[in-house]
């Protein structure tokens, strides 16, 4: 029996990769729908290849060209409307969700309210609203399994532990384009440098994140909700190459790690089929082609948007929203060559200091906050 799998994000890196995987696996896999934002060249090839029921493209604009050009018995949807229907459709198991930024939110509790379960690539869901989304997840019995390696790897590594027997969770951060330059140099850099990871092939928003080490304090945040544990738990070191995806460590000491070539298909591939573990094309790790697996701190005064990930963790409520919001408006202001590297984090510090956290209770409240922080930061870039 197939898995119905609705694919929002489709045209991303993560979403290309999982199409991959699908492919390789027709007699385990079917797609039901897939949302892009705008790029219909790439989804009209898509619909050809895996004939989905529904398709969105976020831009409506762009919807209504798509739908002139294609002849299948497709629907074809557009906005957030689009993403509501298709997350709580009856033809669809699972829903992986890899759209970039908090626009995920809405469509995943509407797949969670609809009991379906969520492949989660989009780590702002829960960076916004873990308290929310995760209480709504535990009363609807819905899984959410992981696509990030990181957590892929740690909720790999807990199979068969008692949440007790926990005493740590180790967080892997690559280092990014910047692991070795001084802070002056750091500086000066521009999108294109960030843009050079050394081992992942990744999309531009997650490129620049992982090059402030902001990736690794929303996965932080990420971890916090998705396994139950506080910041004192959670512990990131420095792994330039990237081969220990993540670590947990027990309360005897023992550490168990998960391993593999950095390939994000390995993890797709295991939340797709979860809990059962399918042949796949990923490369083998090569232990003889292994030379050393190296290990250190990060850096916080280089690399400061980890340490305001922390902070806003630490204090709650509506603070990592703010968190969230203010680095998705400086990221896009920093690919287009408006600001510099260290621009980012110091308005997100500002935006931070002129926020007054408050307790949510609705996602209404959330968004409220996130439009908030949006024109707060273009104010001040102005």
């Amino acid at each position: 029996m197939h898995k119905r799998i609705c694919i929002m994000g489709s045209t991303g890196s993560i979403g290309r990769q999982t199409i991959e995987v699908i492919k390789e696996h027709p007699e385990k896999f079917q797609v039901t729908s897939l949302a892009v934002m705008k790029s219909i060249d790439e989804l009209e090839e898509q619909i050809h290849i895996l004939k989905p029921k529904k398709v969105v493209v976020f831009d409506k604009e762009k919807a209504e060209i798509l739908a002139k050009r294609i002849t299948t018995k497709t629907k074809i949807l557009w906005g957030m409307d689009g993403l509501l229907e298709i997350a709580a459709d009856d033809d669809t198991d699972i829903v992986l969700t890899s759209v970039v930024g908090s626009i995920g939110l809405l469509p995943t509790l509407k797949a969670i309210e609809a009991g379906k379960d969520i492949a989660l690539a989009n780590k702002e869901t829960l960076v916004v609203a873990g308290d929310l989304v995760m209480k709504a997840a535990a009363k609807m019995g819905v899984r959410i399994i992981p696509v990030d390696s990181e957590h892929s790897a740690i909720f790999q590594a807990l199979n068969g532990e008692q949440t007790s027997h926990l005493s740590k969770i180790i967080l892997t951060a690559s280092g990014g384009p910047f692991k070795d330059w001084t802070k002056d140099a750091i500086r000066h850099a521009t999108a294109k440098d960030a843009l050079k990871h050394p081992n992942w092939s990744m999309g531009k928003k997650i490129s620049i994140d992982s090059a402030t080490l902001m990736n690794k304090g929303l996965e932080v945040i990420e971890a916090r909700w998705l396994f139950g544990v506080d910041l004192d738990k959670i512990e990131v070191v420095v792994h330039p190459q990237s081969i220990i995806h993540s670590m947990i460590e027990l309360r005897d000491h023992s550490i168990i790690a998960q391993l593999g070539v950095p390939d994000m298909k390995l993890p797709i591939q295991y939340a797709l089929s979860y809990p059962d573990r399918i042949r796949g094309n990923i490369p083998r790790l090569d232990f003889k082609e292994v030379t050393s697996l190296t290990f250190m701190e990060p850096d916080l005064e280089r690399f400061p948007c980890l340490s305001l990930a922390y902070e806003a963790l630490v204090a709650g409520g509506t603070m990592p929203c703010v968190l969230n919001g203010a680095n998705e408006v400086l990221v896009s202001y920093y690919l287009n060559g408006e600001i510099g590297f260290y621009d980012i984090p110091k308005y997100i510090e500002k935006a931070m200091s002129a926020h007054r956290v408050l307790e949510y209770k609705t996602v209404e409240e959330l968004l409220e906050i996130d439009q908030w922080v949006r024109r707060w930061i273009q104010s001040q870039i102005k």
